[in-house]
C-alpha cells in the first residue's frame, strides 16, 4: 500500500473504531446486567440485604461500568485520545454537581409537594426514616443509592456512550436514544421481587410513565455532564433516585409532575449553558474550545 493510499484510508478507520466500540459497549453493558439480574428473578426473594438476591441484583447495575472499562482498556492499548466530546474535568465541577444535585433533588421534591396540595400523595419524614432503616441506616442507605445506579452507571452511559453518540448525533437525539435503551436496559428489574420497578408493575400507569421517564431524565443527566462532567451526571442522577424513593414516589400524577419539572430545569440548563449546536461542535468544560483531551491529569475522570 502507497503513502497515499495509507493516508486517505486511516482516517477512515475513527467512525468504525466509534461504531464498534459502541455496539461492544451495549453488549457488555447488557450481558453483564441482564445475566445478574436474570440470576436475582431465578432466585426469587427480594432485592434486600438478608436476602440471597440481593448480590446479584446489585452486581448487575454495574454493567455499564464494566462496559466503560473494557473500552476505556481497549482505547489505551491503541493509543487514542479521549474522545472529542468528552467534557474534561475542571475545578468548577466540584461546585457544580452539588449546585446541580439540589436542582434535580428540587425538581422531585417540588412534584411531591404540589401532588400533595392535589391530594396525589403525602409526604411523610417518619416513612422515608422507615425506607432509611430498611436499607441498614442512613449512612448504608445513601452509600447504596451512590453506587447501585450513578456510580455504575454514569461512566458507561454518559463517560463513554454519549461521547462516541455526539460525534454524529445532535443532544436531542442522544437523550432520546440513550433514553429508549435505559428503559429497555431496566426491563427485568420489574421482575425482581423489592424493587422500585416490580412494585409499579411493567403495564400499569406508573410502569409507563417510568418508562417514559428515562427520557427527560437522560436530557437532564446529559446536561449535567455537558456542564461538568461525569462527577455532575453522578450526581443528578444519585440526587433524583435519592429523592424519589426517600418520598416513595410511586403514584401516576407526581410521576408525570417530576417530568414537567424536569423539563423545567432542562431548560433553564440548556438556555444558560455552553453553546453546543449541531453534532459537530464540541461542548468544552472550562477550556478552550477544540482543545483536545488526552490521557493524563487533564481528562474527566469516566470520560472513557
Amino acid at each position: 500500500m502507497s503513502t497515499t493510499e495509507l493516508s486517505v484510508s486511516t482516517p477512515a478507520t475513527a467512525p468504525g473504531r466509534r461504531r464498534g466500540d459502541l455496539i461492544l459497549f451495549m453488549a457488555i453493558a447488557f450481558g453483564v446486567s441482564w445475566a445478574c439480574w436474570g440470576t436475582a428473578i431465578g432466585l426469587g426473594g427480594p432485592a434486600t440485604p438478608d436476602s440471597p438476591t440481593y448480590l446479584p441484583f446489585l452486581l448487575g447495575a454495574f454493567g455499564p461500568l464494566v462496559g466503560a472499562l473494557v473500552i476505556r482498556v481497549r482505547r489505551t492499548r491503541r493509543g487514542e485520545p479521549v474522545p472529542e466530546h468528552a467534557v474534561r474535568f475542571r475545578p468548577a465541577a466540584l461546585l457544580w454537581a452539588p449546585l446541580l444535585m439540589v436542582a434535580a433533588a428540587g425538581t422531585v421534591l417540588l412534584a411531591a409537594v404540589i401532588g400533595q396540595a392535589a391530594g396525589d400523595t403525602t409526604l411523610s419524614w417518619s416513612d422515608a426514616r422507615g425506607v432509611m432503616a430498611g436499607m441498614g441506616g442512613p449512612a448504608a442507605f445513601l452509600v447504596s443509592m451512590a453506587v447501585s445506579g450513578p456510580l455504575s452507571e454514569e461512566p458507561g452511559w454518559r463517560g463513554t456512550a454519549y461521547p462516541r453518540m455526539r460525534a454524529t448525533m445532535g443532544r436531542f437525539q442522544i437523550a432520546l436514544v440513550l433514553g429508549v435503551v435505559w428503559a429497555v436496559w431496566h426491563l427485568p428489574l420489574f421482575f425482581v421481587e423489592g424493587t422500585v420497578q416490580n412494585g409499579l408493575g411493567l403495564t400499569t400507569p406508573g410502569g409507563v410513565l417510568f418508562a417514559a421517564g428515562n427520557i427527560p431524565m437522560a436530557m437532564l443527566v446529559t446536561c449535567a455532564y455537558e456542564r461538568a462532567g461525569v462527577l455532575a451526571s453522578i450526581a443528578v442522577h444519585f440526587a433524583v433516585n435519592t429523592t424519589m424513593v426517600l418520598l416513595s414516589v410511586q403514584t401516576p400524577a407526581t410521576q408525570a409532575l417530576i417530568t414537567g419539572c424536569q423539563l423545567v430545569l432542562i431548560a433553564a440548563l440548556l438556555a444558560t449553558g455552553p453553546r453546543a449546536a449541531g453534532s459537530g461542535t464540541r461542548v468544552p468544560a472550562g477550556g478552550p474550545a477544540g482543545a483536545p483531551a488526552r490521557d493524563g491529569g487533564s481528562a474527566a475522570a469516566g470520560a472513557l
